[in-house]
């Protein structure tokens, strides 16, 4: 997958993750772009890691959402822990 299709990737699996997750975060658009994104590498990290699978086949496969939506579950509960304590 291309950068710009990571970005896109992220920025909707971020925006699942906060409507799965919901609550007050801080932060807009750009906060959700890179928690998407940083979530779809740990998801499919995690993936090859636990399930000893490529998660990230492609922009259209349902492994690759699944993998960027639940490492974006994480990112988000771990962002919003830190972001509750300042």
């Amino acid at each position: 997958m291309g950068i710009l299709a990571w970005i896109l990737l992220g920025l909707l699996a971020g925006i699942i993750a906060k409507v799965l997750m919901p609550g007050k975060d801080p932060g807009g658009i750009i906060v959700t772009t890179l928690i998407g994104v940083a979530g779809a590498l740990l998801g499919g990290w995690l993936g090859k890691v636990i399930f000893h699978v490529d998660s990230v086949d492609g922009f259209f496969e349902a492994s690759t959402w699944i993998a960027a939506i639940v490492g974006s579950l994480i990112l988000l509960a771990v962002f919003r822990l830190f972001a509750r304590r300042r």
